[in-house]
């Protein structure tokens, strides 16, 4: 355990963002899960896609991880539309 208040805070501030980084996460997997479930749906494939770019850009995850994720649930989607 820190003695520094600053250094207290600090534990304290990242242990918060560890937690709403954590639930984002957690959210991200169950709507990649959900959409591949139901590729057919591009509606819902793109509100996943607009969600994973946020937590791109809010440095959640990392971009090229985000990336790939969209790309392959895009090729899940034409996949299913094709077949």
């Amino acid at each position: 355990m820190p003695n520094i208040k600053a250094a207290i805070k600090w534990v304290r501030q990242s242990e918060k963002r560890r937690v709403r980084n954590l639930s984002t996460k957690t959210r991200l997997k169950t709507l990649y899960k959900k959409a591949l479930a139901a590729a057919g749906d591009a509606n819902f494939a793109h509100t996943v896609e607009s969600a994973f770019d946020k937590a791109a850009n809010k440095g959640i995850i990392h971009p090229n991880k985000a990336a790939r994720k969209k790309s392959r649930l895009a090729r899940a989607l034409r996949k299913a539309t094709a077949a």
